[in-house]
């Protein structure tokens, strides 16, 4: 698995973990944040290690059609790239705190 894989799946799980099973926020949250294998996911939750695959699997092409639905984490993106050029310009003081204060909110 790539690094960037994993990058875009803990943002995905981040940002649509809410609409997935508890289940699935389990399997999502131990594989990709606490870099578990298949096979210690299996042995926790007392299945088949080919369960988990399945689950996991799954899991990746539902959180993917969020994303391509909401597009959350491709708009989280465009107003970080934003928000970095912005920075960048010799903007006032108060300009500046205002966008301290919009990265807050991310």
């Amino acid at each position: 698995m790539t690094l960037d894989k994993t990058n875009r799946m803990n943002y995905l799980i981040d940002f649509y973990q809410e609409l997935l099973t508890p289940k699935q926020r389990n399997y999502m949250s131990l594989y990709y944040l606490d870099d578990f294998s298949l096979g210690e996911i299996a042995d926790e939750f007392e299945v088949s290690r080919q369960a988990v695959y399945d689950n996991i699997k799954r899991t990746e092409a539902m959180l993917e059609q969020y994303e391509e639905r909401l597009s959350l984490f491709q708009k989280y993106e465009q107003r970080k790239i934003l928000l970095d050029e912005l920075k960048r310009l010799d903007l006032p003081s108060e300009a500046l705190v205002a966008i301290e204060s919009l990265e807050q909110l991310e």
